[in-house]
């Protein structure tokens, strides 16, 4: 007759301790080895394309917006080109209905915090709360949504990119902002965004927090401008 051993239950209470240990050892290890997070962000702010060449990307902050986003998602498919939407998140659960046709529409998803409030000297704690419940909200708009992207609000850092490269986000900068924050006239933003347009660049403009009308009119005339001159429009690189 074979004797089994009965392990005690302090014997099983310790080994099922260390596997749990353990596991979660090992499933944070890979984004702290180095430094990226789940999808492979980094904390590296991106303000380049993903395409060489004389390539733009067209980036819209502070929408959606009822007076602008509409308008200005017609431009674009009429144009042809896709661009990034950072979403402040107030916004999106004033308007779910704008944020799902931004999303059909094939352009990209980008976390703008929930306020517009300037993080630079927030915790990483509170910065993390704010981008989780920035993102549940576009997810509550189009379910299962990928956000590639986070953009500190007046491009006041702090900690938040490594908040955002912890969360899968790409920090996501810029190379030329028309300061359309104060509508200059649709001619201005035309002359600035000729004038201002290098290889390569990340273009900030905005679609909300105020009257955009003239930003709209711009890119709407800027585009085929700039096609005829040889330029492309492509989406952000992804990795810093």
């Amino acid at each position: 007759m074979t004797t089994v051993r009965r392990r005690g239950p302090g014997r099983l209470l310790a080994l099922m301790l260390a596997s749990t240990v353990a596991l979660a050892l090992c499933a944070a290890a890979p984004a702290q080895a180095n430094g990226s997070g789940p999808t492979g962000a980094t904390p590296d702010i991106v303000d380049s394309t993903a395409r060489g060449g004389q390539a733009l990307a067209l980036t819209f902050d502070d929408g959606p917006d009822p007076r602008n986003t509409p308008r200005l998602l017609e431009v674009l498919r009429e144009h042809r080109v896709r661009a990034v939407f950072c979403l402040w998140g107030e916004h999106v659960r004033q308007h779910p209905d704008l944020v799902r046709r931004i999303a059909r529409a094939g352009h990209t998803l980008c976390n703008h915090t929930m306020r517009h409030d300037d993080m630079s000297t927030w915790s990483a704690a509170d910065i993390r709360a704010d981008l989780r419940a920035t993102n549940a909200a576009i997810r509550d708009a189009v379910p299962h949504a990928r956000i590639p992207y986070f953009r500190a609000p007046y491009g006041a850092w702090g900690q938040t990119p490594q908040v955002a490269a912890d969360m899968g986000m790409q920090p996501l900068g810029w190379r030329l902002a028309v300061e359309d924050w104060e509508p200059p006239g649709t001619g201005e933003l035309v002359r600035r965004l000729e004038e201002g347009a290098t290889p390569g660049a990340v273009v900030l403009l905005h679609d909300g927090g105020g009257d955009r009308s003239q930003t709209v009119e711009a890119v709407d005339q800027v585009i085929p401008r700039l096609r005829a001159e040889g330029w492309h429009f492509t989406g952000p690189a992804r990795r810093g």
